[in-house]
C-alpha cells in the first residue's frame, strides 16, 4: 500500500455575505491548512471494486467521502481500476477543520497518479465540488481566500503561525448551523487586496455557541489569552482556536487548558504535501 496525507484546515473568517436562490450559502473565508493529518493508505485493484477496508463507526461505507470520491473518480474517468482504502483519522469530526472534505481531496489527488489519469488539477476541483464545496481548496494545495460557496479561490500568502486549537466534546451539523434562522446573511464583501485577516470573523459563531455552549466556553477561555492574533470557531464548529507568530507562547497557552478541556498545538502550512504539479 502507498501512503499519504491529508491536511486539516482553518478558516481563519468566515463571512456569510448572501444567499443563491438554491439556498446555497454566499461565503468569504480565508483557508490556512495545517501539519495535522489524516492518513490514507492505497493500494491499487484490477477487478474495479472500491474497498473500504476501515469503515468508520456510524458512517455507511457508501457514504464514506473516501469511497465517495473514489466512486465519482472511476464513473467519470472510465478507469476499470478499483482500490482498497485503509483511512487512518486524526482530524476531528464535526470539528470544522475539514477532514472528510480533506479525505476527499486526497482521494482524487492520489487515485489520479496511482490510476494513470492525469487530469490537471483545475478538473480535480470541479469533480470535488461535487462532493463538498471545501474539497477544492484542499485540490488547490496552498492557503486561499475563497468566495462563491467556498470555490472560487485565490492563493493567498500568510506568515508563519502556530495554533492553539480546543475540541469541545460536541459534534456540529453543518447543515444545522446553515439553516438557522438566527444566522446572519448580510455582512458587506470584502475585496482582495486589500484586506486584513486579522479584521474578519465567523457569522457562524453566535449561532453555535448560542447551542452549544461548551463552544462557548472555549472561546471565552481562549479570548483571555495573551499574544494572540486571531481567536475564532472554525467553519461552522465545533473546534476553537488562538493563532501566534511563535510554537513557545502557543505551547505556553496549552500548557495553562482547563483540564476538562483537550486541546493540541499544529503548525500552519503554506502548501498541501501531495499539491500537484499541474495548473
Amino acid at each position: 500500500m502507498q501512503t499519504f496525507s491529508a491536511p486539516a484546515k482553518l478558516n481563519l473568517f468566515l463571512h456569510v455575505v448572501g444567499r443563491r436562490p438554491d439556498g446555497y450559502h454566499l461565503l468569504q473565508t480565508v483557508f490556512r491548512l495545517l501539519d495535522f493529518y489524516d492518513q490514507i493508505d492505497l493500494e491499487v485493484r484490477d477487478d474495479g471494486v472500491i474497498n473500504l477496508i476501515t469503515p468508520l463507526q456510524n458512517v455507511p461505507a457508501e457514504q464514506d467521502l473516501c469511497v465517495r470520491a473514489a466512486r465519482l473518480l472511476q464513473t467519470e474517468s472510465g478507469t476499470q481500476l478499483g482500490v482498497d482504502i485503509a483511512l487512518h483519522k486524526n482530524i476531528p469530526m464535526g470539528g470544522g477543520l475539514g477532514g472528510g472534505s480533506s479525505d476527499a481531496a486526497t482521494m482524487l489527488m492520489a487515485l489520479n497518479e496511482l490510476w494513470h489519469l492525469n487530469w490537471e488539477n483545475s478538473r480535480l476541483q470541479a469533480l470535488g465540488l461535487k462532493l463538498g464545496a471545501d474539497v477544492p481548496v484542499f485540490i488547490f494545495g496552498e492557503n486561499a481566500f475563497a468566495e462563491g460557496v467556498g470555490e472560487q479561490l485565490s492563493a493567498l500568502s500568510l506568515p508563519q503561525a502556530w495554533y492553539l486549537i480546543i475540541v469541545p466534546p460536541v459534534h456540529v451539523s453543518t447543515a444545522e448551523i446553515f439553516s438557522n434562522k438566527e444566522l446572519t446573511r448580510n455582512t458587506i464583501p470584502i475585496t482582495i487586496p486589500p484586506f486584513s485577516i486579522w479584521d474578519g470573523h465567523n457569522d457562524l459563531e453566535p449561532v453555535v455557541c448560542s447551542l452549544y455552549p461548551e463552544v462557548y466556553r472555549s472561546l471565552e477561555w481562549l479570548k483571555h489569552l495573551e499574544n494572540t492574533r486571531i481567536t475564532a470557531m472554525s467553519g461552522s464548529g465545533a473546534c476553537v482556536f488562538s493563532e501566534f507568530a511563535t510554537e513557545s507562547e502557543a505551547n505556553a497557552a496549552l500548557a495553562g487548558l482547563p483540564a476538562d478541556m483537550r486541546g493540541f498545538v499544529v503548525r500552519g502550512l503554506d502548501r498541501h504535501p501531495m499539491r500537484c504539479a499541474k495548473p
